[in-house]
Formats: C-alpha cells, sequence, structure tokens
C-alpha cells in the first residue's frame, strides 16, 4: 500500500543527490574547487542557472523523470537560498549600465576578444560606455559649470533649506554621486524646474511625479516602470530607479551593432618566412603555407572604437528623432494652459 509512496520518496531523493553532483561538478569545471562558491552560477531559474538544467539532462533527469526532477530542483533551490544566487544576479544587474552591458556582449560576439584586455577595455568605453551613459539622463555634460546636473533636477549636496537647489555646497560627493554611482537627484519644485525646461507644463510635471513616486510598475515592485513623457517631455524607462531613455537605447544598438560588424570578418594575411607577424593577429590562426605564413588578422582597436563609436553616435540621433516624434505627437493631445490655470 505504502510503496508507491516509498518509489516516490526514493526518486525525489536520488533526483536530489544528481541534483547536488550535477551543479558540484559544473562548479569545479567552470570555476575550480577553489571558486565552487561562485554565488551566480547556482541561481534555480532557468536561464540564470549556468547549463544547470542542461547538464541534468545529460544525467537522464528532465520532465520524463518527474520526481527525480523535483528532487533536482529541491537541491537547486537550497543552493540558491543558502548562497543567496539569485539575489546576487538581481543586485548585480541593479543598473542599467550592467544590464546593457551584458546585452551588448550577446550583441558584439565573441570576435571581440581577439583583442587584449586594454583594447577591448578602449573598444568599449569609447564604442559604448561613454555614449550610453552620456545619453543616460543622469547627467547633462552641456552643463558642466553645475557638474552635469540634469535639467529639472536638484543636486543632491545643497544647503539645507535652500530655496534654489541647482548649486552644490560639496562638489566632491557631488561628482562621485553623479559620476560614479549615477544618481540623478529629485526633481526640482515646479517653478525652478520650469527655468530649466522652458515647455514644461504643470500637467506633464504632475504625471511625471506620479509615474516617479505612485507607480509601481511592471509586477507592482517599481523595479521596472516608464512614462512616455519625462520632465523633458521624452518617453522613458526606469530600470531600479535609473532613467534609460530611447537615445541611451539607440546608443547601446548602434555602438554594439558597428563593433559587431566591424570585427565579424578577420582579413587573412600571409608574410614571406622570416618576417615578422602583423599585428592584432587572431590567436591560434597561425598557419604554415608555402614560402611563409597566413594569418588571420583583426582590424585595428582604433579602427573598431570608432566603427563603434559612429554607430552609437547614429543611434542616439535615431532615439533623439524618435523622441521628438513621440513629444510632437503628446503635445497635440495636451490641453492649453488655460484649461487647467497654468498663466
Amino acid at each position: 500500500m505504502f510503496q508507491p509512496l516509498r518509489n516516490l520518496g526514493q526518486s525525489i531523493k536520488t533526483g536530489f543527490k544528481k541534483g547536488v553532483a550535477t551543479q558540484d561538478q559544473l562548479a569545479d569545471e567552470r570555476f575550480g574547487k577553489e571558486n565552487r562558491q561562485r554565488r551566480y552560477s547556482h541561481s534555480v531559474i532557468p536561464g540564470l542557472d549556468g547549463g544547470y538544467y542542461q547538464a541534468l539532462g545529460e544525467r537522464g533527469v528532465g520532465v520524463q523523470t518527474p520526481a527525480e526532477l523535483a528532487g533536482a530542483v529541491g537541491a537547486r533551490f537550497l543552493t540558491d537560498v543558502g548562497d543567496d544566487a539569485t539575489r546576487h544576479v538581481y543586485w548585480r544587474y541593479n543598473h542599467p549600465m550592467a544590464i546593457g552591458d551584458k546585452i551588448a556582449e550577446q550583441i558584439v560576439g565573441d570576435n571581440i576578444y581577439n583583442y587584449n584586455s586594454a583594447q577591448r577595455a578602449a573598444i568599449k568605453l569609447g564604442g559604448l560606455g561613454v555614449p550610453m551613459v552620456a545619453t543616460m539622463g543622469t547627467m547633462d555634460l552641456t552643463n558642466l559649470g553645475e557638474l552635469g546636473r540634469p535639467k529639472g533636477f536638484a543636486q543632491g549636496h545643497t544647503e539645507l533649506g535652500a530655496e534654489d537647489r541647482r548649486q552644490t555646497n560639496n562638489p566632491l560627493m557631488e561628482s562621485f554621486d553623479r559620476y560614479f554611482l549615477g544618481r540623478r537627484g529629485r526633481p526640482l519644485k515646479y517653478e525652478t524646474a520650469k527655468e530649466d525646461i522652458p515647455d514644461l507644463t504643470k500637467q506633464r510635471y504632475a504625471n511625471y511625479m506620479n509615474t516617479l513616486y505612485n507607480d509601481r510598475g511592471l509586477l507592482g515592485l517599481g523595479v521596472l516602470k516608464g512614462t512616455m513623457e519625462n520632465l523633458e517631455g521624452k518617453p522613458e524607462l526606469s530600470v531600479a530607479g535609473f532613467p534609460v531613455g530611447l537615445e541611451t537605447t539607440g546608443a547601446l544598438i548602434g555602438g554594439a551593432s558597428a563593433i559587431r560588424a566591424a570585427t565579424a570578418n578577420p582579413q587573412t594575411v600571409t608574410t614571406p618566412i622570416g618576417v615578422d607577424p602583423p599585428k592584432n593577429v587572431v590567436p591560434g590562426s597561425k598557419k604554415k603555407i608555402p614560402g611563409g605564413m597566413s594569418y588571420q588578422q583583426m582590424p585595428s582597436a582604433r579602427k573598431v572604437l570608432g566603427y563603434g563609436a559612429a554607430g552609437a553616435a547614429a543611434g542616439i540621433i535615431a532615439g533623439k528623432m524618435t523622441n521628438a516624434l513621440i513629444a510632437a505627437g503628446a503635445r497635440k493631445n495636451l490641453p492649453t494652459t488655460d484649461e487647467y490655470g497654468v498663466y
């Protein structure tokens, strides 16, 4: 009578043991036994699992063995909670730049790893990092006199009770907050914000305040939300409290796509015997041919950086044009200032 339950329990226990063995093997293969604690490889969520479910399938654990699969998921869940793995993934990607880096990595592809670490850093910085940061909305590089304070937003370090919060009393910490932590600051009061943004209306201001402070966004967590009109009348997505606009999205897609295109097809180069190899050779591509050597050569890092910057610039322009079209359409639907008492 109880044998089916015993068999079920034994299958779950077997699955649990297989799950533990599988995740330990994956950690050993990828990071070495000394680095088995790499938490982001221990998430229970498919897609963040580091190949766990695929490896389970290779051990015969899957939907065809539901009891063993339940045990294996239990093992993974226990490890996830104990290592704080899934939450570690969230904290790792709780800023749009980190998420953008991951997306860019997928677009750019593997050929960028044919460059050395310094070259890769320069390409990513010039072709992706700087254009994205400059357009995110956390800083205004045309307003360096106020340390890059974005239009409509206050400085983070101002005199207590100051009437105009556009001036900071701690330039060092202000710069650290804006350029290192990516903080934008709080919106100014309407009258002061309108001095920054002349076409700002009370309705747009009130709507944005509601989005910023009351809207809980997707799943009611406040982590992901958006509006078609921020203070400047542009669409804006908020990711974990950090703004992302179409210009930033354009910079990401344009820059990453241009870098991929520039690195996609290494050129075949031959040299006579005794001649030094060319620069930017793809590792492992050296081949002996009659009369000399053959190599696969990548374009110069400067050239790729230039392509990336140009692609990002094109993406930013496309984002600006889209913003303008959306803003123009939205303004046609807004009531006049007389209708809601703004003079």
